[in-house]
């Protein structure tokens, strides 16, 4: 098991962006002041990325961050963050990335060749090249059909979606149980399992058909729906979130309880695997291992939930960061902890093939100079 002394703060490679030839006109923007984050990691966690080949993408809508860690100079972790505000679901691979923000879908496209490095370190840079606006909608979970168009789960209207050319969003399924598509977030649908390049499953915290209902079910309402069928694969969970279909297996996050775990198609019951100290949000795998993102609980909105007994049975904190399950032992093999102003993230995604990337923000400084063409 990897040895789970934090590394030091000094050996987080902050990521610089891409130069430019020419100058820019105008002063540097300013950013909003994400606040003081204390960051620590895993000895390890550097020499897994880059043993893997990967990087890993995960975001904040608390602080509008998409955050990408890789492996860098000296065995250094590579970290690097960008500005997209109410950042949620992601979804990426070596040349393309997806992102759902408060009010629009982003594309964002690598623009470096086979071969080629921004700053000599850097070998993608991801570029937003594309930002449909759909209005405050809420997205959640987004995926890749294997046509290449891109759906999300739209949380407000209670629907799974795709872009529209011309309108805010093209509904294309949404829950029996729901009478009418409206803004109400009448059961909060949230999560997405892809299989085959097709959208399969997903999450809600409740059958709920009234407005904001779902708050009122979050211990044991939870419900995981086939959408080809419209059949509950799974219900009597605390507010589930991202589901996937991984080695034959449809997974899930049972928030409420901190714990990962599959769906036996038998009794279709939920069967935990491992418990994470913090609000389970955002799924991914690779090889033997699952990576999920914590975040610290909202008091008040999700006070009483089974999450804070099994905390003081463990004599825990919550945490905010990122943690990575060897799968075959059950053991946390690396972890990225983030301590301060951030105490929630969102989604998380896989980079194969990508070792140390960087995206520009669509409101940087850099952007404005940073030009390629074909």
């Amino acid at each position: 098991m990897a040895d789970k002394k934090a590394a030091k703060k000094d050996s987080v490679e902050k990521a610089a962006p891409p130069t430019s030839d020419q100058p820019a006109e105008m002063p540097p923007a300013k950013e909003p002041d994400a606040g003081k984050t204390d960051i620590n990691f895993s000895a390890g966690l550097a020499g897994f990325l880059a043993a893997n080949n990967i990087s890993l993408g995960f975001t904040s809508y608390q602080t509008g961050r998409l955050y990408l860690i890789g492996s860098g100079e000296d065995d250094k972790l590579a970290l690097h963050e960008a500005q997209y505000p109410q950042a949620m679901g992601v979804a990426g691979d070596n040349e393309r990335i997806y992102l759902g923000t408060l009010t629009q879908v982003v594309r964002m496209e690598n623009v470096l060749a086979p071969g080629q490095t921004a700053n000599d370190v850097h070998d993608k840079v991801y570029v937003p090249r594309n930002m449909q606006t759909t209005g405050n909608i809420d997205i959640h979970e987004l995926g890749i059909r294997k046509n290449g168009r891109m759906v999300y789960i739209n949380t407000r209207y209670s629907c799974l979606c795709e872009p529209d050319i011309k309108h805010s969003f093209k509904p294309i399924w949404k829950p029996e149980f729901i009478s009418k598509l409206a803004p109400e977030d009448r059961c909060h649908l949230n999560g997405l399992a892809m299989v085959d390049g097709e959208p399969k499953y997903v999450s809600a915290v409740c059958r709920s058909d009234v407005v904001d209902g779902w708050r009122d079910r979050r211990h044991d309402g939870g419900v995981i729906i086939d959408i080809d069928s419209n059949e509950i694969m799974a219900e009597g969970l605390s507010m589930p979130h991202s589901p996937r279909w991984f080695d034959g297996k449809l997974w899930v996050l049972n928030s409420g309880s901190g714990e990962l775990g599959w769906i036996d198609p038998g009794d279709k019951s939920f069967q935990p695997i491992a418990f994470f100290p913090g609000f389970l949000r955002g799924l991914a795998f690779h090889g033997n291992y699952a990576i999920t993102t914590l975040s610290k609980p909202r008091h008040q909105r999700f006070d009483g939930l089974a999450l804070d007994d099994k905390l003081k049975e463990k004599d825990a904190d919550a945490w905010c960061g990122v943690q990575i399950l060897n799968l075959q032992s059950g053991d946390v093999a690396h972890w990225l902890r983030l301590d301060g102003a951030i105490t929630e993230l969102f989604d998380v995604c896989v980079l194969a093939g990508v070792r140390n990337p960087i995206t520009l923000g669509p409101n940087s400084v850099e952007i404005r100079d940073f030009i390629t063409f074909n």
